[in-house]
């Protein structure tokens, strides 16, 4: 009965067609890091972005079909159980991630690209572990360059997994932003890397799954709290660096656990995140003054929130406070006028009456800019989506570097929901948490209207900004989206 029940489970392939099949693998594979690479290439620009995840959209089909074609091919079971099995975890994949994309707002979307980032490296620790427990070490070379991918791969996954956790929580507001400030925090986490390597060296020697449990386990715990601390140790304004760095490890998570499955399009993919994660969080780094490798060791943003002046929030004075309608008539008499936009602009969605107030003031004749900074809002890019989503003309929107020194020609500026961005105390004063951040120097305008909220919020840094106190400074307090509501009411 059971030499029946195995050869009923046991499919019948014809070695031939499998060998066709994994031929056709290998191409879709190739056809797929084509698609990613071009996919890559249209993301750098908002003109060709759509065009890029569509490109982007196409490889992962293309991949994924090859991969569940080979892997039926390939399966000990009948077709009808591995395709039975794979649709089950598809479709528990699926309907978590259109439930999460259908409640998820454009204001939470850092925090959820955050997650995201930890499944990959739960990911790449899982495939670790079911790896060597497959394929324990035996001795052999090969065998040994096998069990180091594992350990490298549960290292960076492991890492990847808690931090973007710690992430996620400060991002959403669940734990506070402060950095963790321990006592030699640095010699700390150089002892957990060394710690590391020694566990990887010794799980390498390892013969059997008995003998390199052990100090895979114990990679996995030193791992685990590696990424929590270093994550822990960054201040909250420097975040959307953070979420940046840590796709960079997701990737590399990911090429490690491609060595270790033995699967090209995850190597090829992988890099490309990576290395790409790593080339945007340094110019990230650039654009806020910082050191790229005090990204990597933890320590970024560290001293954010004890100022050596101990000047953050302490400024104070008086501020003009001004009307939608006061607002309306000086961009009416504008010629030139640029918005900076910031996070408080997403959380009031107000990207929508920006946008139709930036085509009433283009259709009267008014040169109207976007300003964007390189860290506005919570990750890489959160303005530009959220102003592409709201139909912004492309050729509006400019990076900081292309109109910071243009300010002292413009008649207005109106920020929207930004603080950090545009405050003058990062060129001003040392003490400054944000001192050395470039920032855009919206205050060379002639008039600089603010559409704030209120006046005790001091922003995500925790830094008061002394341009709401200058000459040139009005007030727009209120929620932005009904301060940009009334504005275009009064045009």
């Amino acid at each position: 009965m059971e030499d029946i029940m195995l050869i009923s489970l046991t499919p019948a392939f014809d070695p031939v067609l499998l060998d066709g099949m994994l031929r056709f693998q290998t191409l879709a594979y190739i056809l797929a890091a084509l698609l990613f690479i071009l996919a890559l290439a249209g993301l750098s620009r908002q003109k060709t972005a759509q065009r890029g995840n569509t490109l982007g959209i196409i490889g992962m089909a293309l991949a994924l079909i090859a991969t569940v074609v080979v892997a039926v091919a390939q399966s000990e079971v009948t077709a009808a159980v591995t395709v039975g099995l794979m649709i089950v975890a598809i479709a528990i994949g699926a309907c978590i991630g259109v439930w999460k994309a259908l409640r998820v707002k454009m204001t939470g979307m850092p925090e959820l690209v955050a997650m995201l980032h930890s499944f990959v490296g739960a990911a790449a620790v899982l495939v670790g572990f079911n790896s060597f427990l497959m394929d324990p070490g035996n001795g052999t070379y090969d065998n040994a360059f096998h069990m180091g991918e594992v350990g490298l791969a549960v290292f960076i996954g492991a890492v990847t997994l808690t931090g973007s956790i710690v992430a996620y929580l400060k991002l959403s507001a669940k734990m506070s932003g402060k950095p963790l400030t321990l006592p030699g925090r640095n010699i700390i986490n150089l002892i957990m890397v060394i710690v590391s390597i020694l566990l990887i060296a010794w799980f390498v020697n390892t013969l059997g799954v008995d003998a390199g449990l052990l100090p895979l386990v114990l990679l996995t715990i030193v791992s685990l709290v590696l990424g929590a601390h270093l994550v822990l140790a960054i201040g909250g304004g420097d975040m959307p660096v953070v979420v940046s760095m840590l796709n960079s490890y997701s990737g590399w998570a990911a090429a490690m656990a491609g060595f270790t499955l033995g699967n090209d399009l995850l190597i090829i993919t992988g890099a490309l995140v990576g290395s790409s994660g790593a080339y945007l969080s340094w110019i990230m780094c650039q654009g806020m003054n910082r050191s790229f490798v005090s990204v990597i060791l933890g320590g970024f943003g560290g001293d954010s929130s004890t100022p050596a002046g101990g000047s953050s929030g302490a400024v104070s004075g008086d501020y003009t406070e001004v009307t939608p309608e006061e607002v309306a008539e000086q961009l009416k008499s504008a010629k030139r006028v640029v918005i900076a936009p910031g996070y408080g602009m997403a959380v009031a969605q107000a990207q929508y009456p920006v946008a139709d107030l930036t085509r009433k003031l283009i259709d009267r004749g008014v040169d109207v800019k976007f300003a964007i900074h390189p860290v506005a809002g919570r990750m890489p890019g959160h303005m530009n989506v959220l102003l592409a989503e709201a139909k912004v003309p492309y050729d509006n929107v400019y990076e900081m570097d292309e109109v910071n020194d243009d300010f002292g020609d413009v008649d207005v500026v109106l920020v929207v929901g930004a603080n950090d961005t545009v405050n003058p105390s990062a060129e001003t004063d040392p003490g400054s948490p944000i001192a050395g951040m470039p920032v855009m120097r919206v205050w060379d305008a002639g008039t600089v209207v603010v559409s704030k909220r209120s006046m005790g919020n001091a922003g995500y840094a925790g830094v008061q900004n002394p341009l709401f106190f200058n000459e040139n400074t009005e007030m727009l307090l209120g929620d932005a989206k009904d301060s940009v509501d009334a504005i275009i009411a009064a045009l």
